[in-house]
């Protein structure tokens, strides 16, 4: 669980999150959506200790980041796993090797050793003969499960994705939020995605944070979201032809 408390950051004097508390729970798809610019992305960053906040407090299962020591956030930060928006793949290393990665920086595991729990989470995303191909050589969606696995290879207890789905086809998608969903509630992490895919938001929106301007506007589930009055929500959400037909369709169904 992740407990954000009053969060405020700002650049050159330009206030970007402007008191931001929340929960991320544990074993749940926890979103964070809002325009360009609504501050989505330095959130993120924070919560990766990538910045460090002016005020407020974000606490990982009980422990402040700002009162952790240096080895303390050293081991957090083993904890995390990340799964960027271009996937950030090595290009000049196999499936394999992208993977194992992580165990070498962070593990003193034997070549046997890693090469079976890269074997384990391979399998685990749907990848068994891909091992020996170089990112150029796989499809885009499977670039994004490569990236999947190489972030789940340390068994971390926080998975942080960034625009998962950017790139991708609609079908592709699907598989991939499917998948990260799985993922959550088998290895029961705290997941965080940062996404604008309102696909993504009502398949696996369990928990959904809505920032605007720097500010949290609204947060619930992907079953809330069809129910509120949120001015701000209901026109960043409904901009969408799609939910513009789901919200007509909810609308009718509820008279």
């Amino acid at each position: 669980m992740i407990v954000v408390e009053d969060l405020h950051k700002s650049f050159d004097g330009t206030p970007i999150l402007k008191g931001i508390s929340t929960v991320f729970e544990k074993g749940k798809t926890n979103l964070i959506i809002g325009q360009s610019g609504s501050g989505k992305t330095v959130f993120l960053k924070s919560l990766l200790g990538l910045f460090t906040p002016e005020q407020g407090a974000i606490s990982y299962d009980g422990v402040s980041y700002g009162e952790m020591d240096d080895e303390q956030q050293r081991k957090l930060r083993q904890e995390m796993g990340m799964v960027f928006q271009g996937s950030a793949l090595f290009d000049s290393m196999t499936v394999e090797e992208n993977v194992m990665f992580p165990l070498k920086m962070f593990t003193n595991n034997s070549k046997r050793e890693m090469r079976d729990r890269v074997d384990v989470v391979l399998k685990r995303v749907n990848l068994v003969d891909a091992h020996k191909k170089f990112p150029s050589e796989i499809s885009g969606g499977m670039q994004k499960r490569v990236a999947i696995a190489r972030a789940i290879v340390n068994n971390p207890k926080y998975l942080f994705c960034d625009e998962p789905n950017s790139g991708l086809d609609p079908r592709t998608s699907i598989v991939i939020d499917n998948l990260v969903q799985e993922i959550t509630q088998e290895y029961d992490i705290t997941t965080v995605i940062n996404t604008h895919d309102m696909n993504s938001v009502m398949e696996i929106g369990q928990k959904i944070v809505f920032l605007k301007d720097g500010y949290k506007a609204w947060e619930g589930s992907n079953k809330e979201i069809f129910r509120t009055d949120n001015e701000a929500v209901t026109n960043f959400v409904y901009s969408s032809e799609l939910f513009k037909k789901v919200r007509q369709m909810y609308q009718e169904e509820k008279n």
